[in-house]
């Protein structure tokens, strides 16, 4: 028996308008496919009174599944593992690029330049049918998720070259400046928590992993024997080292997709008070980026050392950091420092003390 509220066409049209908005603002607040699947699965369920929903992306050959996501009421399951192609709904609607609807089950593709998922929805029996006002909306629906998530894939896919240019651009950084200079594995990760514990977005949270490897690009034009001097730098050659946030971002600038990250590897020794370098900013002329870099890259500094400077036990260095909020650091920068500091592991600092 059909329990379905009847819907004019006119209320049926504002639905879906409705969900058409609602679709776009997930897609355009989500910066991960493993993010956006499982909540548009979620969504698709909640406007077309579903029990389940499944989405499966496809890899190229259309056999494998490259993302699972499954909704089954309260319970998610989502799985990036490669997996055939076994459920005989799937195969049909992959096979025949169509949409199936029978009875409490309705499944279609995702298709964009070509098939790139599938996905399926029931309802429990003894409710009511899907009909074709649900196959309507599905389709539109369906239509808006797709741009998102060929937007994210082509996003994904700029970013794993974005990635590939900088692993290279480090790898001949490690190659070019000694060790006691570079920073240990544990670096991206203090700064990215800081960006965490922060609040900083997704994107920015990104850029500041980006800036964590590239920083100090710019150091492979310093002379290797001012880079390895023990004694104290003269005048000359700290303004050789001083000049180095610039031409990284200088190196860098050609990438467009660092846009982002230049302003904070150029201004990350700049100081609170206005007394660093390049530009001598000072507080919130400083981007926030480069603020919680500063206080990252002073810690590790302190803790693993350098030529010119004897190590620091843990706890002298975050009580340096503290004496120095609010003349070198920015104290909303040092708070969320030093709440992180509790939670992490310090002990992967003291292992290569």
């Amino acid at each position: 028996m059909n329990t379905k509220n009847y819907l004019t066409p006119t209320k049926r049209y504002k639905n879906l308008i409705s969900t058409i908005h609602s679709i776009y603002r997930l897609v355009n607040s989500t910066y991960e496919l493993m993010d956006l699947i499982p909540r548009l699965a979620r969504l698709i369920s909640q406007i077309l009174n579903a029990d389940y929903c499944q989405i499966t992306m496809l890899d190229a050959t259309k056999r494998y599944s490259i993302l699972r996501c499954i909704i089954d009421g309260k319970s998610k399951f989502c799985t990036e593992e490669k997996i055939r192609i076994v459920n005989r709904e799937e195969k049909r609607i992959i096979r025949t690029s169509s949409v199936i609807i029978r009875g409490n089950f309705i499944g279609a593709p995702f298709i964009s330049d070509d098939l790139i998922g599938v996905i399926l929805l029931k309802r429990k029996k003894n409710t009511y049918a899907f009909e074709s006002t649900d196959q309507e909306a599905l389709m539109t629906l369906i239509e808006q998720a797709i741009m998102g998530i060929r937007n994210l894939q082509l996003y994904e896919d700029q970013q794993k070259i974005v990635l590939g240019s900088i692993k290279s651009l480090v790898t001949l950084l490690d190659m070019r400046v000694p060790q006691e200079y570079t920073h240990s594995p544990y670096f991206s990760r203090l700064v990215a928590a800081i960006g965490h514990q922060m609040h900083l977005d997704d994107k920015q949270i990104q850029s500041l992993k980006y800036a964590s490897l590239l920083h100090d690009t710019g150091k492979v034009d310093i002379p290797p024997e001012i880079l390895t001097k023990t004694t104290k730098l003269t005048a000359k050659e700290f303004n050789i080292i001083k000049r180095h946030p610039l031409k990284g971002a200088q190196i860098l600038r050609p990438l467009q997709v660092l846009k982002p990250v230049i302003p904070i590897i150029m201004h990350h020794h700049e100081k609170y008070n206005g007394t660093g370098y390049p530009s001598h900013l000072k507080k919130g002329q400083i981007p926030e980026g480069a603020r919680i870099m500063a206080v990252a890259d002073a810690f590790e500094a302190m803790v693993y050392g350098r030529p010119y400077r004897e190590r620091k036990d843990i706890n002298s260095a975050i009580k340096e950091i503290k004496k120095k909020s609010g003349t070198q650091f920015d104290p909303r920068v040092v708070d969320a420092f030093l709440k992180i500091i509790k939670k992490i592991n310090t002990k992967v600092y003291l292992k290569n003390s």
